[in-house]
Protein backbone atom coordinates (compact mmCIF):
# COMPACT_ATOMS: atom_id res chain seq x y z
CA UNK A 1 0.00 0.00 0.00
CA UNK A 2 1.99 3.30 -1.52
CA UNK A 3 1.71 6.07 1.81
CA UNK A 4 -1.19 8.24 1.79
CA UNK A 5 1.76 11.00 2.04
CA UNK A 6 2.98 10.17 -0.98
CA UNK A 7 -0.22 10.18 -2.72
CA UNK A 8 -1.08 13.28 -2.00
CA UNK A 9 2.40 15.10 -2.96
CA UNK A 10 1.72 14.06 -6.67
CA UNK A 11 -1.50 17.09 -6.09
CA UNK A 12 -3.88 15.11 -8.79
CA UNK A 13 -6.57 16.87 -9.98
CA UNK A 14 -10.02 15.65 -8.21
CA UNK A 15 -13.33 16.28 -8.92
CA UNK A 16 -16.21 14.76 -11.12
CA UNK A 17 -15.66 13.70 -14.99
CA UNK A 18 -16.61 17.10 -16.99
CA UNK A 19 -17.92 16.29 -20.18
CA UNK A 20 -20.25 18.11 -22.85
CA UNK A 21 -22.15 16.01 -25.69
CA UNK A 22 -24.32 12.68 -24.91
CA UNK A 23 -24.87 12.53 -21.01
CA UNK A 24 -23.81 8.93 -21.54
CA UNK A 25 -20.18 9.88 -22.14
CA UNK A 26 -19.92 8.29 -25.02
CA UNK A 27 -15.80 8.13 -26.02
CA UNK A 28 -15.60 5.22 -27.62
CA UNK A 29 -15.08 1.81 -27.23
CA UNK A 30 -11.95 0.72 -24.88
CA UNK A 31 -11.24 -2.47 -22.64
CA UNK A 32 -8.07 -3.13 -20.90
CA UNK A 33 -7.21 -6.02 -18.97
CA UNK A 34 -5.37 -4.85 -15.93
CA UNK A 35 -4.82 -6.85 -12.46
CA UNK A 36 -7.04 -4.17 -10.69
CA UNK A 37 -10.15 -5.10 -8.82
CA UNK A 38 -13.63 -5.45 -11.11
CA UNK A 39 -14.94 -2.33 -8.77
CA UNK A 40 -12.83 -0.65 -11.00
CA UNK A 41 -13.16 -2.31 -14.08
CA UNK A 42 -15.32 0.28 -16.19
CA UNK A 43 -13.48 3.09 -14.05
CA UNK A 44 -10.16 2.55 -15.97
CA UNK A 45 -12.04 1.90 -19.35
CA UNK A 46 -13.43 5.24 -19.08
CA UNK A 47 -9.98 7.01 -18.26
CA UNK A 48 -8.05 5.57 -20.46
CA UNK A 49 -11.23 6.49 -22.92
CA UNK A 50 -10.25 9.88 -21.65
CA UNK A 51 -6.83 9.62 -21.90
CA UNK A 52 -7.29 7.82 -25.77
CA UNK A 53 -9.13 11.49 -26.90
CA UNK A 54 -6.52 14.02 -24.83
CA UNK A 55 -8.80 14.86 -22.77
CA UNK A 56 -5.68 14.94 -20.32
CA UNK A 57 -7.45 16.96 -17.07
CA UNK A 58 -10.51 14.68 -17.34
CA UNK A 59 -8.07 11.45 -17.53
CA UNK A 60 -6.06 12.37 -14.45
CA UNK A 61 -9.45 12.99 -12.61
CA UNK A 62 -10.45 9.67 -13.90
CA UNK A 63 -7.43 7.87 -12.50
CA UNK A 64 -7.26 9.43 -9.60
CA UNK A 65 -10.56 8.62 -8.67
CA UNK A 66 -9.23 4.77 -9.05
CA UNK A 67 -6.47 6.00 -6.60
CA UNK A 68 -8.81 6.50 -4.12
CA UNK A 69 -10.83 3.57 -4.44
CA UNK A 70 -7.68 1.17 -4.88
CA UNK A 71 -4.74 3.16 -4.13
CA UNK A 72 -3.22 -0.10 -4.64
CA UNK A 73 -4.20 -0.54 -8.44
CA UNK A 74 -0.58 0.23 -10.64
CA UNK A 75 -2.09 1.18 -13.76
CA UNK A 76 -4.13 3.69 -12.10
CA UNK A 77 -0.73 5.64 -11.48
CA UNK A 78 0.57 4.50 -14.86
CA UNK A 79 -2.47 6.50 -16.27
CA UNK A 80 -1.52 9.65 -13.96
CA UNK A 81 2.09 9.48 -16.08
CA UNK A 82 0.66 9.42 -19.34
CA UNK A 83 -1.98 11.81 -18.68
CA UNK A 84 0.81 14.48 -18.08
CA UNK A 85 3.42 13.52 -20.92
CA UNK A 86 1.12 14.53 -24.22
CA UNK A 87 3.22 13.64 -26.50
CA UNK A 88 2.05 15.95 -29.75
CA UNK A 89 0.95 18.96 -28.02
CA UNK A 90 3.90 21.04 -25.43
CA UNK A 91 6.00 19.14 -22.96
CA UNK A 92 4.65 19.19 -19.63
CA UNK A 93 5.65 21.86 -17.63
CA UNK A 94 7.70 21.27 -14.24
CA UNK A 95 4.63 20.28 -12.10
CA UNK A 96 3.13 18.06 -14.61
CA UNK A 97 6.81 16.17 -14.94
CA UNK A 98 6.94 15.88 -11.10
CA UNK A 99 3.45 14.42 -10.83
CA UNK A 100 4.06 12.07 -13.63
CA UNK A 101 7.66 11.13 -12.22
CA UNK A 102 6.20 10.51 -8.62
CA UNK A 103 3.22 8.64 -10.41
CA UNK A 104 6.06 6.36 -12.40
CA UNK A 105 7.45 5.36 -8.64
CA UNK A 106 4.55 5.02 -7.07
CA UNK A 107 3.66 2.45 -9.65
CA UNK A 108 6.91 0.40 -10.00
CA UNK A 109 6.41 -0.32 -6.39
CA UNK A 110 3.40 -1.91 -6.65
CA UNK A 111 2.78 -5.31 -7.39
CA UNK A 112 1.55 -6.09 -11.20
CA UNK A 113 1.32 -8.39 -14.04
CA UNK A 114 4.86 -8.54 -16.40
CA UNK A 115 2.28 -7.14 -18.71
CA UNK A 116 1.52 -3.89 -17.26
CA UNK A 117 5.12 -3.65 -15.95
CA UNK A 118 5.79 -2.96 -19.30
CA UNK A 119 3.62 -0.21 -19.43
CA UNK A 120 4.89 1.45 -16.80
CA UNK A 121 8.18 1.12 -17.39
CA UNK A 122 7.87 2.41 -21.17
CA UNK A 123 6.45 5.54 -19.65
CA UNK A 124 8.93 5.75 -16.81
CA UNK A 125 11.45 5.50 -20.19
CA UNK A 126 9.93 9.24 -20.72
CA UNK A 127 10.48 11.01 -17.01
CA UNK A 128 13.47 9.31 -16.25
CA UNK A 129 17.13 11.37 -16.29
CA UNK A 130 15.42 15.21 -16.87
CA UNK A 131 19.14 17.12 -16.26
CA UNK A 132 20.16 15.09 -18.62
CA UNK A 133 18.29 14.37 -21.36
CA UNK A 134 15.89 16.55 -24.21
CA UNK A 135 12.64 16.15 -24.45
CA UNK A 136 12.81 14.82 -27.62
CA UNK A 137 15.88 11.85 -26.25
CA UNK A 138 13.09 11.08 -24.02
CA UNK A 139 10.17 10.65 -26.45
CA UNK A 140 12.71 8.37 -28.39
CA UNK A 141 13.17 6.50 -25.49
CA UNK A 142 9.48 5.81 -24.87
CA UNK A 143 9.42 4.70 -28.71
CA UNK A 144 11.42 2.32 -28.41
CA UNK A 145 9.88 1.06 -24.92
CA UNK A 146 6.63 0.96 -26.54
CA UNK A 147 7.76 -1.18 -29.70
CA UNK A 148 9.30 -3.85 -27.39
CA UNK A 149 5.90 -3.85 -25.09
CA UNK A 150 3.96 -3.87 -28.98
CA UNK A 151 6.26 -6.84 -29.96
CA UNK A 152 5.84 -8.72 -27.41
CA UNK A 153 2.12 -8.42 -26.95
CA UNK A 154 1.13 -7.98 -30.97
CA UNK A 155 -2.37 -8.76 -29.72
CA UNK A 156 -2.93 -5.72 -27.24
CA UNK A 157 -4.70 -3.22 -29.22
CA UNK A 158 -4.17 -0.26 -26.90
CA UNK A 159 -0.25 -1.31 -26.73
CA UNK A 160 -0.56 -1.26 -30.78
CA UNK A 161 -2.32 2.36 -30.96
CA UNK A 162 -0.14 3.93 -28.30
CA UNK A 163 2.81 2.99 -29.83
CA UNK A 164 1.47 4.43 -32.67
CA UNK A 165 0.92 7.20 -31.05
CA UNK A 166 4.99 6.96 -29.63
CA UNK A 167 6.29 7.02 -33.33
CA UNK A 168 4.45 9.99 -34.16
CA UNK A 169 5.77 11.53 -30.87
CA UNK A 170 9.08 10.85 -31.72
CA UNK A 171 8.83 12.21 -35.47
CA UNK A 172 11.80 13.70 -36.92
CA UNK A 173 9.93 17.32 -38.18
CA UNK A 174 12.28 17.28 -40.69
CA UNK A 175 11.46 14.20 -42.04
CA UNK A 176 10.13 14.49 -45.08
CA UNK A 177 9.71 11.04 -45.99
CA UNK A 178 7.00 11.00 -42.70
CA UNK A 179 8.73 7.35 -42.02
CA UNK A 180 7.58 6.91 -38.51
CA UNK A 181 4.26 8.68 -39.41
CA UNK A 182 3.29 5.88 -41.78
CA UNK A 183 4.54 3.08 -40.00
CA UNK A 184 1.61 4.18 -37.15
CA UNK A 185 -0.51 4.73 -39.93
CA UNK A 186 -0.01 1.21 -40.99
CA UNK A 187 -0.18 -0.08 -37.16
CA UNK A 188 -3.31 1.43 -36.76
CA UNK A 189 -5.56 0.91 -40.07
CA UNK A 190 -4.30 -2.50 -39.44
CA UNK A 191 -6.49 -2.11 -36.30
CA UNK A 192 -8.91 -0.41 -37.06
CA UNK A 193 -11.31 -2.83 -39.26
CA UNK A 194 -11.23 -5.06 -36.24
CA UNK A 195 -11.93 -1.90 -33.91
CA UNK A 196 -14.06 0.42 -35.51
CA UNK A 197 -14.67 2.50 -32.75
CA UNK A 198 -11.57 2.48 -30.45
CA UNK A 199 -11.03 6.64 -29.55
CA UNK A 200 -7.14 5.89 -29.93
CA UNK A 201 -6.83 3.91 -32.97
CA UNK A 202 -9.11 6.50 -35.03
CA UNK A 203 -7.73 9.69 -33.81
CA UNK A 204 -4.19 8.49 -34.16
CA UNK A 205 -4.67 7.86 -37.71
CA UNK A 206 -5.73 12.01 -38.03
CA UNK A 207 -2.22 12.68 -36.47
CA UNK A 208 -0.35 10.12 -38.09
CA UNK A 209 -1.55 11.48 -41.56
CA UNK A 210 -1.76 15.55 -40.44
CA UNK A 211 0.78 16.48 -43.57
CA UNK A 212 -0.17 17.47 -46.57
CA UNK A 213 1.08 14.50 -48.40
CA UNK A 214 -0.97 11.99 -46.59
CA UNK A 215 -3.77 14.03 -44.97
CA UNK A 216 -5.98 12.45 -48.05
CA UNK A 217 -5.38 8.82 -46.39
CA UNK A 218 -6.90 10.62 -43.03
CA UNK A 219 -10.17 11.34 -44.52
CA UNK A 220 -12.36 8.27 -43.55
CA UNK A 221 -10.91 8.73 -39.99
CA UNK A 222 -11.71 12.22 -39.51
CA UNK A 223 -15.28 12.01 -40.82
CA UNK A 224 -16.10 9.11 -38.49
CA UNK A 225 -13.77 10.47 -35.02
CA UNK A 226 -16.23 12.94 -34.20
CA UNK A 227 -19.08 10.38 -34.47
CA UNK A 228 -17.05 7.71 -32.24
CA UNK A 229 -16.26 9.63 -28.94
CA UNK A 230 -19.18 12.82 -29.72
CA UNK A 231 -18.25 13.84 -25.91
CA UNK A 232 -15.04 14.43 -26.42
CA UNK A 233 -14.31 18.58 -26.93
CA UNK A 234 -11.01 17.40 -29.13
CA UNK A 235 -12.68 15.01 -31.00
CA UNK A 236 -15.24 17.34 -32.28
CA UNK A 237 -12.12 19.55 -33.60
CA UNK A 238 -9.46 17.14 -34.70
CA UNK A 239 -11.35 15.96 -37.87
CA UNK A 240 -11.12 19.54 -39.22
CA UNK A 241 -6.55 18.99 -39.19
CA UNK A 242 -7.75 17.09 -42.37
CA UNK A 243 -10.38 18.85 -43.62
CA UNK A 244 -8.22 22.15 -43.30
CA UNK A 245 -5.32 20.01 -45.15
CA UNK A 246 -7.51 19.39 -48.24
CA UNK A 247 -9.50 22.34 -48.46
CA UNK A 248 -12.60 21.44 -47.04
CA UNK A 249 -13.74 24.57 -45.34
CA UNK A 250 -17.66 23.98 -44.68
CA UNK A 251 -16.23 20.54 -43.12
CA UNK A 252 -13.85 22.54 -41.30
CA UNK A 253 -16.03 25.38 -40.05
CA UNK A 254 -19.24 22.96 -39.02
CA UNK A 255 -16.69 20.72 -36.99
CA UNK A 256 -14.78 23.91 -35.20
CA UNK A 257 -17.96 25.57 -34.16
CA UNK A 258 -19.01 22.21 -32.44
CA UNK A 259 -15.68 22.06 -30.88
CA UNK A 260 -16.04 25.68 -29.64
CA UNK A 261 -19.38 24.92 -28.26
CA UNK A 262 -18.12 21.90 -26.52
CA UNK A 263 -15.08 23.88 -24.94
CA UNK A 264 -17.29 26.73 -23.70
CA UNK A 265 -19.28 24.41 -22.24
CA UNK A 266 -16.13 22.36 -20.50
CA UNK A 267 -15.35 25.60 -18.91
CA UNK A 268 -18.75 26.49 -17.53
CA UNK A 269 -18.71 22.53 -16.23
CA UNK A 270 -15.12 22.49 -15.02
CA UNK A 271 -15.35 26.19 -13.07
CA UNK A 272 -12.72 27.55 -15.45
CA UNK A 273 -12.25 31.39 -14.90
CA UNK A 274 -12.41 33.00 -18.01
CA UNK A 275 -11.86 30.42 -21.06
CA UNK A 276 -10.52 27.01 -21.90
CA UNK A 277 -7.41 26.83 -23.95
CA UNK A 278 -9.66 24.29 -26.92
CA UNK A 279 -12.04 26.75 -27.59
CA UNK A 280 -9.08 29.42 -28.61
CA UNK A 281 -7.99 26.74 -30.71
CA UNK A 282 -10.78 26.24 -32.59
CA UNK A 283 -11.55 29.78 -32.98
CA UNK A 284 -8.51 30.39 -34.81
CA UNK A 285 -9.00 26.94 -37.56
CA UNK A 286 -12.41 28.74 -37.86
CA UNK A 287 -10.89 32.46 -38.88
CA UNK A 288 -8.80 30.20 -41.31
CA UNK A 289 -11.54 28.69 -42.93
CA UNK A 290 -14.12 31.55 -42.80
CA UNK A 291 -11.12 33.84 -44.65
CA UNK A 292 -10.38 30.82 -47.27
CA UNK A 293 -14.28 31.32 -48.33
CA UNK A 294 -13.66 34.75 -48.30
CA UNK A 295 -16.16 35.03 -46.01
CA UNK A 296 -14.76 37.99 -44.00
CA UNK A 297 -18.14 38.80 -41.85
CA UNK A 298 -17.72 35.64 -39.39
CA UNK A 299 -14.06 35.86 -39.16
CA UNK A 300 -14.50 39.17 -38.41
CA UNK A 301 -16.83 37.90 -35.64
CA UNK A 302 -14.29 35.70 -34.38
CA UNK A 303 -11.79 38.70 -33.78
CA UNK A 304 -14.03 40.80 -32.15
CA UNK A 305 -14.71 37.83 -29.78
CA UNK A 306 -11.21 37.32 -29.86
CA UNK A 307 -10.49 41.16 -28.11
CA UNK A 308 -13.11 40.40 -25.29
CA UNK A 309 -11.35 37.23 -23.83
CA UNK A 310 -8.80 38.43 -20.63
CA UNK A 311 -8.67 34.64 -18.86
CA UNK A 312 -7.67 31.55 -20.66
CA UNK A 313 -6.68 28.01 -18.75
CA UNK A 314 -4.26 26.78 -19.42
CA UNK A 315 -2.35 29.83 -20.74
CA UNK A 316 0.23 27.93 -22.91
CA UNK A 317 2.02 28.36 -26.56
CA UNK A 318 -1.34 27.33 -28.01
CA UNK A 319 -3.35 30.16 -25.96
CA UNK A 320 -0.53 32.91 -27.35
CA UNK A 321 -0.35 31.95 -30.64
CA UNK A 322 -4.42 32.15 -31.75
CA UNK A 323 -4.06 35.43 -29.93
CA UNK A 324 -0.89 36.64 -32.10
CA UNK A 325 -2.73 34.38 -35.53
CA UNK A 326 -6.58 35.71 -35.40
CA UNK A 327 -5.70 39.34 -35.92
CA UNK A 328 -2.43 38.65 -38.35
CA UNK A 329 -3.92 36.36 -40.32
CA UNK A 330 -7.04 39.05 -40.74
CA UNK A 331 -5.36 41.53 -41.53
CA UNK A 332 -2.52 39.53 -43.45
CA UNK A 333 -4.97 37.99 -46.00
CA UNK A 334 -7.33 40.78 -46.73
CA UNK A 335 -3.92 43.31 -47.65
CA UNK A 336 -5.38 45.52 -45.03
CA UNK A 337 -2.43 46.99 -44.84
CA UNK A 338 -2.62 50.20 -42.83
CA UNK A 339 -4.34 48.75 -39.85
CA UNK A 340 -1.81 45.34 -39.32
CA UNK A 341 1.12 48.22 -39.62
CA UNK A 342 0.16 49.50 -35.65
CA UNK A 343 -1.15 45.81 -34.34
CA UNK A 344 -0.66 45.57 -31.18
CA UNK A 345 -0.32 41.87 -28.91
CA UNK A 346 -3.36 42.15 -26.89
CA UNK A 347 -2.81 41.64 -23.02
CA UNK A 348 -4.01 38.50 -20.97
CA UNK A 349 -3.98 37.53 -17.77
CA UNK A 350 -0.68 35.65 -16.83
CA UNK A 351 0.46 36.20 -20.67
CA UNK A 352 3.99 37.69 -21.10
CA UNK A 353 4.69 37.53 -24.76
CA UNK A 354 8.51 37.92 -24.45
CA UNK A 355 8.28 34.70 -23.11
CA UNK A 356 6.82 33.21 -26.35
CA UNK A 357 9.25 34.59 -29.12
CA UNK A 358 7.36 32.87 -31.71
CA UNK A 359 3.96 33.94 -31.19
CA UNK A 360 5.24 37.10 -30.60
CA UNK A 361 7.14 36.97 -34.16
CA UNK A 362 3.88 36.78 -36.08
CA UNK A 363 2.71 40.32 -35.18
CA UNK A 364 5.87 41.58 -36.41
CA UNK A 365 5.79 40.26 -39.75
CA UNK A 366 2.66 41.36 -40.45
CA UNK A 367 3.59 45.06 -39.30
CA UNK A 368 6.79 44.36 -40.88
CA UNK A 369 5.09 43.32 -44.25
CA UNK A 370 2.55 46.30 -44.06
CA UNK A 371 5.13 48.66 -43.69
CA UNK A 372 6.74 47.49 -46.57
CA UNK A 373 3.48 47.99 -48.80
CA UNK A 374 3.26 50.87 -47.50
CA UNK A 375 6.77 52.46 -48.36
CA UNK A 376 7.62 52.78 -44.63
CA UNK A 377 10.99 51.99 -44.87
CA UNK A 378 12.03 53.16 -41.26
CA UNK A 379 9.77 50.97 -39.94
CA UNK A 380 9.98 48.00 -41.51
CA UNK A 381 13.83 48.61 -40.68
CA UNK A 382 12.88 48.75 -36.54
CA UNK A 383 10.78 45.84 -37.42
CA UNK A 384 13.33 43.43 -39.34
CA UNK A 385 15.62 44.54 -36.10
CA UNK A 386 12.56 43.00 -33.59
CA UNK A 387 12.18 39.66 -35.92
CA UNK A 388 16.19 39.25 -35.51
CA UNK A 389 16.09 39.16 -32.28
CA UNK A 390 13.06 36.83 -31.63
CA UNK A 391 14.78 34.22 -34.18
CA UNK A 392 18.34 35.25 -31.81
CA UNK A 393 16.02 34.47 -28.60
CA UNK A 394 14.81 30.99 -30.01
CA UNK A 395 18.49 29.83 -31.31
CA UNK A 396 19.82 30.61 -27.89
CA UNK A 397 17.32 28.77 -26.45
CA UNK A 398 18.52 25.92 -28.56
CA UNK A 399 14.61 25.76 -30.08
CA UNK A 400 15.35 24.57 -33.20
CA UNK A 401 12.18 24.03 -35.06
CA UNK A 402 10.37 27.52 -33.99
CA UNK A 403 13.75 29.35 -34.58
CA UNK A 404 13.32 27.85 -37.83
CA UNK A 405 9.61 29.22 -37.71
CA UNK A 406 11.18 32.59 -37.04
CA UNK A 407 13.33 32.30 -39.97
CA UNK A 408 11.50 31.78 -42.68
CA UNK A 409 9.90 35.58 -41.73
CA UNK A 410 13.04 36.88 -41.46
CA UNK A 411 14.24 35.82 -44.82
CA UNK A 412 10.40 36.42 -46.58
CA UNK A 413 10.85 40.39 -44.66
CA UNK A 414 14.43 40.40 -45.77
CA UNK A 415 12.95 39.71 -49.71
CA UNK A 416 10.42 41.98 -49.10
CA UNK A 417 12.96 45.25 -47.96
CA UNK A 418 15.49 43.85 -51.20
CA UNK A 419 12.90 44.03 -53.26
CA UNK A 420 11.67 47.93 -52.75
CA UNK A 421 15.71 48.75 -52.63
CA UNK A 422 15.43 47.57 -56.26
CA UNK A 423 17.50 44.47 -55.75
CA UNK A 424 15.41 41.99 -57.35
CA UNK A 425 18.05 39.07 -57.81
CA UNK A 426 19.00 39.11 -54.09
CA UNK A 427 15.49 39.59 -53.19
CA UNK A 428 14.61 36.45 -55.03
CA UNK A 429 17.54 35.05 -53.39
CA UNK A 430 16.02 35.03 -49.70
CA UNK A 431 12.70 34.56 -50.42
CA UNK A 432 13.36 31.18 -51.99
CA UNK A 433 16.17 30.20 -48.80
CA UNK A 434 12.76 31.15 -47.22
CA UNK A 435 10.79 28.92 -49.32
CA UNK A 436 13.61 26.09 -49.09
CA UNK A 437 13.45 26.31 -44.62
CA UNK A 438 9.94 26.31 -44.67
CA UNK A 439 9.58 23.47 -47.27
CA UNK A 440 11.70 20.94 -44.67
CA UNK A 441 9.68 22.57 -41.83
CA UNK A 442 6.36 21.28 -41.73
CA UNK A 443 3.33 23.50 -39.64
CA UNK A 444 3.11 22.63 -35.81
CA UNK A 445 -0.24 21.36 -34.95
CA UNK A 446 -1.15 24.28 -33.52
CA UNK A 447 -1.95 25.83 -36.38
CA UNK A 448 -4.21 25.41 -39.20
CA UNK A 449 -1.99 27.16 -41.50
CA UNK A 450 0.98 29.66 -42.12
CA UNK A 451 -0.15 33.53 -41.47
CA UNK A 452 1.64 33.37 -45.25
CA UNK A 453 3.22 30.48 -46.80
CA UNK A 454 6.34 31.52 -48.17
CA UNK A 455 5.92 29.63 -51.66
CA UNK A 456 2.60 31.96 -51.91
CA UNK A 457 4.67 35.45 -50.95
CA UNK A 458 7.55 34.31 -53.46
CA UNK A 459 4.24 34.58 -56.09
CA UNK A 460 3.52 37.73 -54.87
CA UNK A 461 6.82 38.98 -54.96
CA UNK A 462 7.62 37.46 -58.39
CA UNK A 463 3.87 39.34 -59.79
CA UNK A 464 4.93 43.02 -58.22
CA UNK A 465 8.16 42.06 -60.22
CA UNK A 466 6.06 42.17 -63.28
CA UNK A 467 7.01 38.01 -63.70
CA UNK A 468 3.75 36.54 -64.18
CA UNK A 469 4.91 33.40 -65.80
CA UNK A 470 7.05 32.56 -63.08
CA UNK A 471 4.78 33.85 -60.43
CA UNK A 472 2.31 31.12 -61.59
CA UNK A 473 4.25 28.48 -61.28
CA UNK A 474 5.12 29.34 -57.42
CA UNK A 475 1.13 29.64 -56.65
CA UNK A 476 0.70 26.33 -58.56
CA UNK A 477 3.04 24.95 -56.43
CA UNK A 478 1.43 26.75 -53.14
CA UNK A 479 -1.65 25.22 -53.96
CA UNK A 480 -0.57 21.62 -54.19
CA UNK A 481 0.45 21.68 -49.91
CA UNK A 482 -2.61 24.08 -49.57
CA UNK A 483 -5.18 23.34 -51.41
CA UNK A 484 -7.90 26.40 -52.65
CA UNK A 485 -6.51 29.08 -50.25
CA UNK A 486 -7.94 32.12 -51.34
CA UNK A 487 -5.12 34.32 -51.98
CA UNK A 488 -3.63 30.99 -53.74
CA UNK A 489 -6.31 30.41 -56.15
CA UNK A 490 -6.72 34.59 -56.66
CA UNK A 491 -2.80 34.98 -56.86
CA UNK A 492 -2.99 31.77 -59.74
CA UNK A 493 -5.42 33.36 -61.88
CA UNK A 494 -4.38 36.98 -61.85
CA UNK A 495 -0.71 35.68 -62.89
CA UNK A 496 -2.06 33.70 -65.54
CA UNK A 497 -4.55 36.57 -66.55
CA UNK A 498 -1.36 38.46 -67.05
CA UNK A 499 0.84 35.57 -68.12
CA UNK A 500 -1.93 35.77 -71.25
CA UNK A 501 -2.86 32.32 -70.19
CA UNK A 502 -6.66 32.96 -70.56
CA UNK A 503 -7.60 29.61 -70.41
CA UNK A 504 -5.74 28.62 -67.31
CA UNK A 505 -7.01 32.17 -65.54
CA UNK A 506 -10.38 31.23 -66.56
CA UNK A 507 -9.84 27.71 -64.39
CA UNK A 508 -8.08 29.26 -61.28
CA UNK A 509 -11.11 32.23 -60.65
CA UNK A 510 -13.80 29.64 -61.44
CA UNK A 511 -12.06 27.26 -58.44
CA UNK A 512 -12.33 30.48 -56.38
CA UNK A 513 -15.71 31.42 -56.79
CA UNK A 514 -16.81 27.81 -56.66
CA UNK A 515 -15.22 27.59 -53.09
CA UNK A 516 -16.48 31.36 -52.20
CA UNK A 517 -19.87 29.90 -52.11
CA UNK A 518 -21.58 31.70 -49.43
CA UNK A 519 -23.54 34.85 -49.26
CA UNK A 520 -21.47 36.76 -46.88
CA UNK A 521 -18.11 36.07 -49.32
CA UNK A 522 -17.62 40.01 -50.69
CA UNK A 523 -13.92 40.26 -50.91
CA UNK A 524 -12.97 42.18 -54.24
CA UNK A 525 -11.21 39.79 -55.86
CA UNK A 526 -13.99 37.80 -56.03
CA UNK A 527 -15.86 40.86 -57.91
CA UNK A 528 -12.59 40.94 -59.81
CA UNK A 529 -13.14 36.71 -61.20
CA UNK A 530 -16.49 37.07 -61.59
CA UNK A 531 -16.15 39.93 -64.26
CA UNK A 532 -13.18 37.89 -66.32
CA UNK A 533 -15.28 35.08 -66.24
CA UNK A 534 -18.23 37.09 -67.72
CA UNK A 535 -15.80 39.02 -70.58
CA UNK A 536 -12.69 37.88 -71.20
CA UNK A 537 -12.83 34.13 -70.46
CA UNK A 538 -16.66 34.19 -72.41
CA UNK A 539 -14.99 35.93 -75.40
CA UNK A 540 -12.02 33.26 -75.23
CA UNK A 541 -14.09 30.55 -75.10
CA UNK A 542 -16.22 32.02 -77.88
CA UNK A 543 -13.84 32.05 -80.16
Amino acid sequence: MPEEAAIAAMNLKQGKTILCGPTDKQLGAVSFETSCSDKVRKDFNLALALLHSFEYDESEKAFAAIIRKEPTCAMAYWGIAMSNFHPLWAPPGKEEFEKGRKAVSIAQSLPKSIREAAYINAIAEFYKDPGKTTHRDRCINFEKAMERLHLTYPDDKDAAALYALALDGAADPADKNYTKQKKAGYILNSLWASQPNHPGVIHYIIHSYDYPALAAMALPAAKKYAAVAPSSAHAQHMPSHIFVRLGLWDESIRSNIIAASAAKCYAEGAGIKGHWDEELHSMDYLVYSYLQKGDNKHAKEQWDYLKTIREVYPVGPKVVYSFAAIPSRYLFENRMWSEAVTLQPQTIAGVTWEKYPWEKAIIHFTRLLSAIHLNQPDIAHAEFIILNQLHDTLVQKQDVYKANQVLVQVKASAAWMLFKEGKNEEALQRMNEAVAIEDITPKPPVTPGEVGPAIELLGDLLMAMNKPAEALNAYEINLRDHPKRFNGLYGAGLAAERAGNIAKAGTYYQQLLTSCNTPWADRPELAAAEAFLKTKYTLSVNY
